[in-house]
This record gives C-alpha cells, sequence and structure tokens, in this order.
C-alpha cells in the first residue's frame, strides 16, 4: 500500500487561469494544483515552439567540424552505441544521416553479455577493420581507459553522452554531454537520441528542418523510452515527433505499430508500453542490431520479418519476467524473512540478466521496499536495482564497493556486478546501509492532483486534459481520487490477469481496470465502499466515445494510514528481532478475546492481511496486532499464509490448538 497525498488548487487561481484561457475548469484545477498561477506561467511549461542552437552544447561545434573532416577525407567512421531503445535509435540517427551525406561509416552496438559502452575488444576490433574516428552516442562518457587505447591504436574519439560525467573525462576530440560542469546549455535533460538530434542539426550548420523531418520521430521514441523529464525541449520532441509518427515514412517503424496494435492517434504511453518494449527486446534477448536493421530499412517484407522477430522476443521477455517472479514467490514463501528486512535483496540462479531490472521494478511494487535482484552465473553474479523515495541506488552500491566488480546507478536504479560467494555479506552490508541512513525507511506514494466528482466523470471533461499531453516523467498523467465509491461487480479478465471493476459513484456508474491483480488478489467484494487513485482518458469503441479509468492503487474506505504505516514499520521491526519502545508490546500483544475474532474473520473465505485489517480497523485492531495475531495462527498450525500474495485462508481439519502455546505469545508476554 502507498501513501496517498492529495492535492487541493486554490479556487480562485483556477478560475483565474481558466478565464485567462479556453480550457476547461478540471483542468485550471490541475494546473493550480501543480503550482502554476496563471494561463500564462503554464502556456509557457506547456507549450515550447523550438529547440535552442545546437551550438550551445559544449564542444558541438568542434565534434561536428572532427566528423565533418572525417567526411571529406573519406575516412571511416563507426558510431558506436548502447543496446538500450535509445542508445539504439541514436545509432540509426546518426549512421543513416552520414550514409546518406556518403561517409565511409558503420555502426557497433555491443551485445549485452559485452557490458555497457566501450569496451577493449571491440575497440581492437573496430581499429583492425580501418575505422579512423569513434563517434559514440549515449555512452563514452566514463570510458577512460578505452579512450586511452583509442588513441594508442591510431583513431580519435567524439563523445556523445548524456549521463553524469566523472571526476575525470575521457581523452577525446570533442565531449558533447549537457551535464558537464562547463556545458553552458540551457536544457540539461536531454537523452542520447537527443544529443543527437543536435549534433545531426550542428552538421547541418545548426538548422534542425532536416534533423527533425527526418529523425524527429527516432528521438520521440526514444525521449519516451529513457524516461527523461518531459518538459522544456523534450516536451517539443515528443510532441512533434508523434505528430510525425502519425505519417511516418519509415516502413520498420509503421511494421512495429501495426505489431503493438496501436490505435491511432499515437501517445507517449503508445510509445513507453507498445514500441520501447519491442526495441529493448533485441538487445535483452537478441541482438540490437536487429532493431536497428528495423528502424533502419526500406524493404516492407524485412520490416514485417524483423517486426515479428522484435515481438517474439518481448514475448520471450514476458516469459522470462513471469518465471523469475513465480521463482521469487516460492524463495518468499520458503524464507519469509526476506520480505520484512528493510530492503529485499534476492538471487538466484538461471535468473535472465536481461530482465531483472524489470523484476527489481515489480518486486518494489508489490512490497513497497527497494529491491535488489542478483542474476547468478556460475563464480560471477550480476545485480540489478530500485528504489523511490531518498533510499539513492547508487550511496547503497558505493556502501558496498569492496564487494563489487563493477556498479553504477542514480537515485532510483542501479547495476552492478559481484562474485556469488559474496551475496551474503552483501545483503548484509545493504541491511546495514539502511539502517544506518534511515531510522523508518521511506514510504512510497502516489499523489492525487484532485477529487475528482462523480458529475466532473463525463467525456468532454477527461477529452479536455489533452492540452496537457505528451505525459511522462515530470508532466505525468493526471491521477484522480475516487472516495467513497461502491463495488457493484468484480471482473476477471485474460484469463484472471487482470481485474475489472464496476463501480457507483454517486450517480454515475464507470468500469475501471486493474492491470496485473487477479480478481483472487484483490480481496474486496461486491457491496464493499473503495477509495481508488485513477487515470482516466477518452476511447472510441464502435465510433462512441467513452472514459477508460485505470486503477493506479485502491483501499477499503476509511483507512487511516499514519496509523497503518506505523504498525506496519512497527511489525516489522518485531520480525527483524528490534527492539521496540516497551510500551509498544502491551499494545501489539493480543489478547483471547482479539484472537478469536480474526479466526472467525479469516474463516468467512479468501482473504488478504491488508483486507482484514481494513475489516478490523474499527474493533480496534492495528496492523501489527493483525498480522501477530496471524503469525500465531499460523505457528499453531491453524492458518496458511503465503507471504508473497498475502493471501491467508485456515486450514481445514486443523486441530484445535491451546495459544498458551504459542512461542510469539509467550515472546510477547515476557517483553509487558
Amino acid at each position: 500500500m502507498k501513501k496517498w497525498i492529495v492535492k487541493k488548487s486554490d479556487k480562485e487561481i483556477s478560475e483565474k487561469i481558466k478565464s485567462e484561457s479556453d480550457i476547461s475548469l478540471l483542468c485550471a484545477e490541475i494546473l493550480a494544483a501543480r503550482g502554476f498561477e496563471n494561463a500564462a506561467e503554464a502556456a509557457k511549461k506547456l507549450s515550447v515552439n523550438e529547440l535552442f542552437d545546437p551550438f550551445l552544447l559544449v564542444d558541438m561545434r568542434e565534434a561536428a567540424g572532427v566528423i565533418n573532416n572525417a567526411l571529406e577525407n573519406f575516412e571511416r567512421i563507426c558510431i558506436y552505441g548502447d543496446y538500450d531503445c535509445d542508445g539504439i535509435t541514436s545509432t540509426a540517427m546518426l549512421y543513416s544521416y552520414l550514409e546518406c551525406m556518403g561517409a565511409d561509416v558503420i555502426y557497433y552496438i555491443p551485445e549485452r553479455c559485452e557490458g555497457y559502452g566501450l569496451n577493449e575488444n571491440s575497440v581492437r576490433k573496430l581499429a583492425e577493420m580501418g575505422v579512423k574516428l569513434i563517434v559514440t552516442v549515449d555512452n563514452g562518457i566514463s570510458a577512460i581507459a578505452e579512450s586511452k587505447l583509442i588513441y594508442q591504436l591510431g583513431m580519435k574519439l567524439v563523445v556523445t553522452d548524456h549521463h553524469q560525467p566523472g571526476e575525470m573525462l575521457p581523452d577525446a576530440e570533442a565531449i558533447v554531454d549537457p551535464h558537464r560542469a562547463d556545458c553552458p546549455s540551457i536544457f540539461k535533460n536531454l537523452c542520447g537520441a537527443g544529443v543527437a538530434l543536435k549534433l545531426i542539426a550542428a552538421l547541418e550548420g545548426g538548422g534542425y528542418d532536416t534533423a527533425f523531418t527526418e529523425y524527429g520521430e527516432l528521438t520521440a521514441i526514444a525521449t519516451v523510452a529513457d524516461i527523461v523529464s518531459l518538459n522544456s525541449e523534450n516536451r517539443y520532441i515528443v510532441s512533434r515527433g508523434l505528430r510525425l509518427l502519425e505519417n511516418s515514412e519509415r516502413c520498420g517503424i509503421n511494421a512495429l505499430i501495426k505489431k503493438s496494435r496501436i490505435k491511432f492517434p499515437v501517445t507517449s504511453t503508445s510509445l513507453a508500453f507498445g514500441i520501447a518494449p519491442r526495441i529493448n527486446a533485441s538487445g535483452r534477448f537478441g541482438s540490437p542490431t536487429m532493431a536497428a536493421r528495423l528502424i533502419m530499412t526500406d524493404d516492407e517484407a524485412e520490416a514485417e520479418m524483423l517486426s515479428e522477430e522484435l515481438d517474439k522476443l518481448n514475448e520471450n521477455r514476458k516469459k522470462a519476467e513471469n518465471e523469475i517472479i513465480d521463482d521469487i514467490g516460492k524463495k518468499i514463501n520458503e524464507q519469509p524473512e526476506l520480505i520484512y528486512e528493510r530492503v529485499v535483496v534476492l538471487s538466484g540462479e538461471g535468473w535472465h540478466h536481461g530482465v531483472i531490472g524489470i523484476v527489481a521494478a515489480r518486486i518494489l511494487e508489490r512490497f513497497d521496499k527497494p529491491c535488489f535482484i542478483i542474476a547468478i552465473e556460475g563464480e560471477e553474479a550480476r545485480g540489478s536495482a530500485r528504489a523511490f523515495g531518498k533510499f539513492s541506488v547508487f550511496k547503497a552500491l558505493e556502501y558496498c564497493s569492496d564487494l563489487l566488480t563493477k556498479f553504477g546507478g542514480h537515485l532510483g536504479a542501479g547495476g552492478f556486478s559481484m562474485k556469488t560467494s559474496d551475496i551474503p555479506e552483501f545483503n548484509k552490508r545493504l541491511q546495514q546501509f539502511a539502517a544506518e541512513s534511515f531510522k523508518i525507511m521511506p514510504i512510497p506514494d502516489i499523489t492525487a492532483d484532485k477529487v475528482i466528482m462523480p458529475s466532473e466523470i463525463n467525456v468532454e471533461n477527461i477529452e479536455s486534459l489533452e492540452i496537457l499531453e505528451p505525459f511522462g516523467e515530470g508532466n505525468s498523467q493526471p491521477v484522480f481520487a475516487i472516495v467513497g465509491a461502491e463495488i457493484i461487480d468484480i471482473i476477471s479478465l485474460s484469463g484472471g490477469l487482470h481485474t475489472k471493476f464496476k463501480i457507483k459513484y454517486g450517480n454515475t456508474y464507470f468500469f475501471a481496470l486493474l492491470f496485473r491483480h487477479s480478481p483472487d488478489e484483490v480481496f474486496l467484494k461486491n457491496g464493499d465502499k473503495a477509495d481508488f487513485m485513477v487515470t482516466m482518458d477518452t476511447q472510441v469503441y464502435n465510433n462512441k466515445k467513452s472514459i477508460s479509468v485505470i486503477i493506479k492503487d485502491y483501499r477499503k474506505s476509511g483507512l487511516e494510514q499514519k496509523k497503518y504505516f506505523a504498525a506496519k514499520d512497527a511489525y516489522e521491526k518485531f520480525r527483524r528481532g528490534e527492539a521496540l519502545p516497551d510500551n509498544y508490546y502491551k499494545k501489539i500483544c493480543p489478547d483471547r478475546n482479539e484472537l478469536i475474532p480474526v479466526y472467525k474473520a479469516v474463516s468467512i473465505g479468501k482473504n488478504s492481511l491488508e483486507t482484514l485489517y481494513m475489516r478490523l480497523v474499527s474493533e480496534n485492531m492495528n496492523y501489527c496486532k493483525l498480522n501477530i495475531c496471524a503469525d500465531i495462527f499460523e505457528e499453531l498450525g491453524l492458518v496458511k499464509i503465503n507471504r508473497f500474495t498475502q493471501e491467508i485462508s485456515v486450514i481445514n481439519g486443523a486441530q484445535k490448538a491451546d495459544l498458551n502455546k504459542s512461542k510469539i505469545l509467550q515472546q510477547l508476554r515476557n517483553k509487558i
């Protein structure tokens, strides 16, 4: 469960924004809730009409000069990319441009097994192929040793990147990176393809006409895929790129749109969940050159064949992801203590390292904790981490750096390599870092722009929000809180993979979709009053417009989240064997009169621990005490708890048990 934050806009400011523009009141309320005070201020951020001069980027003039010189002298140039969507599209863009200009150009994208960025083997291979100039896209800023080797082998290097530089910069003719401390560029949050687009514009003398006409759609795909902030120049790139995608002349992209079943008009969400995963799948389960070929092909038959292959690779990715999740579910039920640690650390053999980052994100989402997933490959292991709030993955890895052979990352994500034998110590060190850094671990939150009223839920109102698009990092799709709605029906979708609710909200009825949760996992029932955090969009079916509602989070109405999170923290500390304040033990130790109603509630049918809490909270049952009741019943063989799904059920035919024989109960009584 996440911490809910519901914004409330200033009524006067909302009405002022509406009066100064032609937007709806709902849209004006969202803008006011996001801190805008007038229409002009909102328009300035939301209506970006051009890109800044490419030569504002440090070393851009030098980079263009070196590349143009190599082009004129017909020296062999290699565009060196990366195996993710940003790196693949960047490579395709710059390679295609230089090829059209008549350059002797090749491209090289390392396979995932080679690791990220430049490496010694590939550098030597390129030298043997007669390459005279290497131009990196979406990598290179940290290639200190490799850059020296490039010059030792008689080649030159131009770096274009968007990652944070270290204390040292590589040897190069030019290093174009907006995050360089000495870079005077106005906007810093470009992705690798955004930097490549600006390089192409610089090679054109500074104008964007050719660059954007030819490569704007690819830049938009990469910008969305790389989850960079969608404001300023990125907002312009995605807005204009989406329009270009409507009439794309790239048969590879058109084939991918068709294969992804994307409906027009194309949105940033379509790119994020349709196009980007399939391009990324080539780097995870096949070869990134496959996606590069698809992007650049002019042959419709080849485009169809390659898009089919990428679609299959994406299905393989989903399968591998789900297999790891299933494996993790078994591990957690065998070792429940894993999920009560401050940080969830899980490792396993045979886990595909190409999807462990996605798995880490899913486990974080399920247990609301920083998550480190490690794929064991013999004596070596590779890991990926995800976190939220103030918990820094990079600082956590830095704390354990003596145990790691390689690591990198930032606040919310990171990757690392290590010896398999060091995993136990690594786990211990991470828990130590978390304990030293946080008395109470960060709680993930979800923010609603407002509580939406039943009367505001109509097609015209929701359609009016399109003016805020494109949505993405830094400009999220509006989230609405729905409070006190009644569940009319709960419907299984896709064989139980997803759930659809029929909801009555005031006098308004609508359906809402909950993805990746089966009805069995929902544990709510018809007639329950519930609160929801949702996004809303319009859709067209049989030429009729309707509202699509997607559930981001939900809970039974009446929950006091402050008490819930405090009790959850106390329970986890108890499970870890940490000392609690003396007065806590009396509060969390259940007596017989409290245990009986919990057992009766479990006996009713399928329940989750959170649902039980929602049912019993009115009976002075805090979340910590409830979980201890469940633990006592499990200890005595009366109930079964699936720690991965949090489902609890009575064991049929279980023998009566003497509560006084519970070691958990004895331990608590001794503490009082």
